[in-house]
């Protein structure tokens, strides 16, 4: 079992940056994948990052390529995702997902946080 908590969500202006950070527990960290999604109201679940905690290799939705960076300390068992010139558009609840390998979809990962709310003014 996995145990995965959020934080660092918050209203930020457009433009500006937040770091979310989630804290795993619970089983061997190192053997899991992590990413980060988000749920706008009235919308899908939708994939953000994620990151490989053996190689390290990371992958991102074009939408926030070049603006999110998804990083781990395996000393901490914390993943993050720092956000930088933040859009209306990225405003959500941000979650974060375990599971065995590193993809996309939903489906793959069995772990899941609370979520953490950001919200972007414009």
């Amino acid at each position: 079992q996995v145990q995965l908590v959020e934080s660092g969500g918050g209203l930020v202006q457009a433009g500006g940056s937040l770091r979310l950070s989630c804290a795993a527990s619970g089983r061997t960290f190192i053997r899991y994948a992590m990413a980060w999604f988000r749920q706008a109201p009235g919308k899908e679940r939708e994939f953000v990052a994620h990151i490989s905690l053996r190689s390290g290799t990371t992958y991102y939705a074009n939408s926030v390529k070049g603006r999110f960076t998804i990083s781990r300390d395996s000393a901490k068992n914390t993943v993050y995702l720092q956000m930088n010139s933040l859009k209306p558009e990225d405003a959500a609840v941000y979650y974060c997902a375990a599971g065995l390998t590193a993809a996309t979809m939903r489906y793959n990962y069995d772990y899941w946080g609370q979520g953490t709310q950001v919200s972007v003014s414009s």
